[in-house]
């Protein structure tokens, strides 16, 4: 290690780790998880608390708990006698982490529940026709990139910083724990995964549970209970994407520092790799997209059988997803051999290696970017049609429900396939990138 010659004697606390805070992210995320109660009296006939509002109440106790378990951690496990307050910088960079999390949460509430401007915008939207519902939406899951990007960056300024300024160097007395920093950092960010976790798997029971109730033609007064659940399922699935990728734009700072004093994108070929990585991103999702559209107008006329529809869905959607699959296992590989031969014959023996790091940070970053939007955009479209179902602007049947509808045809899709796969694309074009290396080289 390079952090002074006293963590090199005695590294295991810097090893242990992220063990010990993701260990406590299971305490203090049960913990928030107990906490959750209701204040709504079942005997009497009152307005149904807000669902979102218990949820962020369970959080927030699990975040005051993971600043506490956080704080206790530096000091036990990254106490060193070279840099005896060096704990503490790191603290604050978990600190940076954590906060980081609550305003990304914060961010995608505001753009994908009906409560906040941006969803009901793109519900009056809906009133004038479905092209506007569609442009408003698009607008609104561009837009939603801005506030997370901003964060993000403050975030790895402060933890580099803070982890520069820690006291530990190396045996030439250059400070060594700016990067480091950015990575405990990364760790806070995840101390309260669990509990992230959990809201969201509360969006697809809650969805399932709406579906039950309108199969099983229960009561309307069922049903709007449902459908209040459902709308704050949609936002926390979003918020978990937002979470996700929001983590992976931390952590990508540690992947590309591995990367940059090899890499100069000034050289052509290297630039032509970035563009690659660019368009894999794109065109992935352009060809996620396309194949639930090719799923849908799948045409059985058979009279109505759930195990025969559940069939038809899941083998097809396995058969369209062999081509976006492979584009993101062969493209890495055939790039990087490619250029790995034309390096050979030009002079430059690692210009595959070059070209596929080159690929991977453009795709990690363009990923970051589109993932939010389709995430986003894709949820709030969603919440738009249900804010209307609630009797705003018409109601259902209305026209405005018509369009809002549509909206909500497109999103499906930019949130519940593309987006997530996106996910997945980044993280196997980072393992192929890895394993692939020897071939690179």
């Amino acid at each position: 290690m390079m952090m002074g010659d006293d963590v090199e004697n005695d590294p295991s606390g810097f090893i242990l780790f992220p063990l010990v805070v993701h260990s406590f992210d299971l305490v203090v995320s049960s913990v928030g998880i107990f906490s959750i109660r209701g204040t709504r009296d079942s005997s009497v006939k009152v307005t149904l608390e807000d669902p979102m509002a218990i949820l962020q109440r369970g959080y927030s106790v699990t975040i005051v708990l993971a600043v506490l378990t956080f704080a206790g951690s530096t000091r036990w496990l990254l106490y060193t006698d070279q840099a005896p307050s060096a704990w503490l910088n790191f603290s604050l960079c978990g600190l940076v982490g954590i906060i980081t999390a609550y305003v990304f949460v914060w961010i995608t509430k505001y753009y994908t529940d009906y409560k906040h401007e941006p969803v009901r915008t793109l519900a009056l939207s809906s009133s004038t026709g479905h092209g506007t519902n569609i442009i408003a939406g698009v607008s609104l899951g561009l837009e939603s990139t801005a506030l997370p990007v901003l964060v993000i960056s403050i975030s790895i300024i402060s933890a580099f910083w803070l982890g520069h300024t820690s006291g530990l160097v190396d045996e030439t007395g250059s400070p060594t724990g700016g990067l480091f920093g950015t990575a405990v950092a990364t760790m806070g960010m995840l101390s309260t995964a669990a509990y992230i976790l959990t809201m969201d798997m509360f969006g697809p029971i809650a969805d399932n549970a709406g579906g039950i109730v309108e199969m099983s033609q229960q009561p309307e007064s069922v049903r709007e209970i449902t459908d209040v659940l459902d709308a704050v399922g949609n936002t926390t699935k979003a918020t978990t994407k937002g979470f996700a990728i929001g983590s992976a734009a931390l952590a990508s700072f540690l992947l590309f520092s591995a990367y940059m004093d090899e890499v100069d994108i000034a050289i052509p070929e290297v630039f032509i790799g970035g563009l690659l990585g660019s368009m894999l991103i794109f065109l992935f999702s352009a060809w996620a997209c396309a194949a639930v559209g090719r799923t849908a107008q799948e045409d059985y006329k058979e009279k109505p059988d759930y195990g025969r529809c559940v069939a038809i869905v899941a083998s097809a959607s396995l058969r369209e997803m062999i081509k976006p699959g492979a584009l993101a296992i062969v493209s890495p590989i055939v790039v990087g051999f490619v250029f790995r031969i034309l390096g050979h014959y030009t002079g430059h023996p690692l210009l595959g290696a070059k070209v596929v790091a080159a690929l991977l940070m453009f795709a990690t970053v363009s990923g970051i970017l589109m993932a939010l939007f389709l995430n986003t955009a894709g949820g709030a479209w969603d919440n738009a049609k249900k804010f209307i179902e609630t009797g705003a602007l018409g109601g259902k049947g209305s026209d405005s429900h018509k369009a809002a509808v549509t909206g909500d045809t497109v999103g499906d899709p930019f949130k519940d396939t593309a987006g997530p796969s996106i996910h997945v694309l980044i993280k196997m074009l980072a393992t192929i990138t890895l394993v692939m290396a020897p071939v690179f080289l």
